[in-house]
């Protein structure tokens, strides 16, 4: 199993790149860092941070990157994924994460160029991920589909469950297009968390584990997260030792003591 850490949640008492010294005292050498384009001159700090360390920058996702579902941002869409990539390549990200829409700062969903039907919103979905994905396929860099909850979030989200990531990844069929199935996303959505894994199980290659209704480590709120582990094991989920446990949480106490607690969990 291997823990990834989200640096946007953890060790908030010290600037963005020392907290990769912190992660890597606890053994956790994968960094997810949310929205790249906002912490300016940091990401090359925690870049290099993550080279001095033996850490990687394992995500990180554009919050500038338009709504793929609005034909009319698709060119704002390409423009900036373009520079993600290049960015990506730069700092030695693995993983970039897409959503069917652009989340503004006051959790709003981008507001659209045009009025469209749910089938023209989703056919213009399909088509700016597919024009997407021609731009990742010349690097080495994997794309996270992921779907938000509309709980938090604010206006017509296209993809919130897992199903619609799971279509997605299913029609597009390309090898560098992979999903990532988010406990706390799906539950405030749609629930239904075993099954799930159970149904899309080779599609995802990151499970995220933060709890409900805090958003924080497992075994605070509602999800059985023994359970969840045990599915995971059923799955093989771990099988080659690489499966990927995403930590975005915000630790109730110490980030040790909650990384004890998952590792209990997961690892028992």
């Amino acid at each position: 199993m291997i823990y990834t850490g989200y640096a946007d949640f953890w060790f908030q008492d010290v600037a963005l790149p020392e907290r990769v010294a912190r992660f890597a005292a606890l053994g956790i050498h994968a960094i997810d860092v949310w929205m790249w384009r906002s912490k300016g001159a940091q990401m090359d700090e925690l870049a290099d941070a993550c080279r001095q360390h033996g850490c990687v920058i394992n995500s990180t996702f554009d919050e500038m990157a338009g709504s793929l579902t609005d034909a009319g941002d698709h060119p704002r869409c390409l423009d900036a994924w373009a520079e993600s990539l290049e960015r990506a390549q730069r700092w030695g990200v693995k993983h970039l994460f897409m959503f069917s829409e652009q989340i503004d700062a006051d959790s709003w969903v981008r507001r659209p160029t045009r009025d469209y039907t749910p089938e023209q919103k989703y056919a213009n979905l399909l088509d700016g991920v597919a024009r997407v994905m021609a731009l990742v396929e010349k690097t080495p860099v994997v794309v996270w589909f992921e779907a938000l909850n509309t709980y938090h979030l604010h206006g017509p989200i296209t993809v919130h469950t897992h199903e619609l990531a799971a279509d997605v990844i299913r029609r597009i069929n390309h090898a560098q297009l992979r999903m990532t199935f988010d406990c706390f996303h799906q539950q405030r959505t749609a629930g239904n968390l075993i099954q799930g894994l159970r149904d899309y199980a080779g599609l995802y290659d990151s499970v995220h584990i933060g709890d409900v209704p805090t958003r924080q480590e497992p075994g605070t709120g509602e999800i059985n997260f023994v359970n969840i582990a045990r599915t995971l094991r059923e799955l093989n989920y771990d099988a080659d030792g690489k499966g990927l446990i995403g930590l975005e949480f915000h630790p109730s106490t110490s980030e040790q003591a909650a990384l004890e607690k998952v590792k209990q969990i997961f690892e028992t």
